[in-house]
């Protein structure tokens, strides 16, 4: 079996470092103009010369989101945006705009192009004419079935890359106008409001009458779909030709890119030995921030109803800033205190190694009973040595 790409979001260098920590071969970024997540912490074109000389000697690839659907008002920066990306190393550019993909594979000739899922590619013949163009990936919309992956992929003769984990948007492959009109801001521009997680009600006109369509005791979110989870199912999107997984997230924190990174790491390198599936894997994505789950429109199944707030079994409370030994001295994240129990999660230790806390030390030397000040410096001790960038977590249960 080919070696599938575990591809992981890179919000900002922090978020990149982590999933390079915990076991990504590949991330994707964007940069300050035309991504799909204008609120993420986006990379000048600096930071991504620099990402991708870090990511090269260690045999990972950076790709660069130019997704957005692009407007008279973009065409005329894009073609110098498109010379700065050419310089910056990159080794690829996901894009939905057949203007955009037109002028970055003239401006930015050596950067491969890779068909963002926001072209809703979902057959054969489309991947073809993409293909044609000069594309070098597919990224598969949503809606796509396993069944018509090597179909599709014969047809093209390129890359196929697929969604395995995170948020659904409740829209055709994520185009959506509810934000752009309840908000003016564009979900096709990286600016969505995420309006379809708000609580709707039904209301009849005429008399003014609302009906609440209660669900549970917070109201009825018929909008927001669960998110995607195919972490047990991934030798099936394998064995139909998948080149490419890739975890959806860059708005989330470092400790989702930590979690899922680590839970897939795992799961594809016990399929690729064929060892079997290791049920605590799945417990592993329940700790991370999530909607529920479903396996989305791989098999034919209709889509569920979401929760409207994200949950997650165990709580992000700091970072490890620096490698440690018996002691860590990590970044804060969430108030705990002497008593507490933490537990770390590192690429060396598949579920984590659980502690008490005994001692804190502040950033001045002292030590307290409780640590509450958040992205403060502090030393505790820990028992295990650790990693920069690793994760200290807690139950919530």
């Amino acid at each position: 079996m080919k070696r599938p790409e575990l591809l992981a979001p890179a919000g900002n260098m922090n978020k990149l470092l982590t999933a390079v920590r915990f076991g990504a071969d590949a991330v994707y970024a964007a940069a300050e103009e035309y991504g799909l997540r204008a609120f993420a912490g986006n990379f000048t074109p600096e930071q991504l010369r620099a990402a991708a000389d870090m990511l090269h000697p260690l045999g990972k690839k950076l790709y660069v989101t130019v997704n957005a659907y692009m407007d008279e008002r973009d065409m005329a920066g894009l073609p110098a945006f498109a010379e700065q990306l050419n310089e910056t190393g990159a080794d690829g550019a996901l894009v939905s705009d057949l203007g955009a993909f037109a002028v970055l594979r003239k401006y930015a000739p050596s950067v491969p192009l890779h068909v963002s899922t926001q072209a809703n590619v979902t057959n054969g013949e489309a991947a073809a004419v993409w293909a044609d163009l000069g594309a070098s990936r597919i990224v598969l919309a949503r809606e796509t079935r396993v069944s018509e992956i090597p179909a599709i992929k014969r047809a093209a003769g390129v890359e196929i890359e697929v969604f395995v984990h995170g948020a659904m948007c409740i829209a055709y492959s994520g185009r959506c106008l509810l934000s752009a009109y309840f908000t003016g801001r564009s979900g096709n521009r990286g600016e969505c409001a995420q309006c379809c997680r708000w609580q709707y009600d039904l209301t009849e006109p005429t008399r003014g009458e609302t009906l609440g369509m209660e669900e549970d005791a917070r109201g009825t979110y018929i909008l927001s779909g669960r998110d995607l989870r195919m972490i047990d199912r991934l030798k099936e999107l394998a064995d139909a030709g998948a080149d490419s997984f890739k975890i959806e997230g860059r708005m989330k924190s470092e400790y989702y890119v930590a979690g899922a990174v680590n839970a897939y790491r795992r799961a594809i390198d016990d399929m690729l030995a064929g060892k079997p599936f290791d049920a605590r894997l799945l417990e592993e994505t329940e700790k991370i921030s999530h909607r529920g789950y479903s396996t989305g429109f791989y098999f034919g199944g209709a889509g569920e109803s979401g929760e409207p707030k994200p949950q997650a079994g165990s709580e992000f409370i700091a970072v490890a800033a620096e490698n440690g030994s018996d002691d860590a001295v990590v970044e804060m994240r969430g108030r705990f205190a002497v008593g507490d129990v933490l537990e770390v999660l590192s690429p060396t230790d598949s579920f984590g190694h659980s502690f008490e806390v005994k001692r804190i030390i502040n950033s001045k030397g002292e030590s307290v009973r409780v640590a509450d000040k958040v992205q403060e410096i502090v030393r505790i001790n820990c028992g295990v040595p650790t990693g920069k960038y690793d994760i200290f977590r807690r139950s919530r249960g």
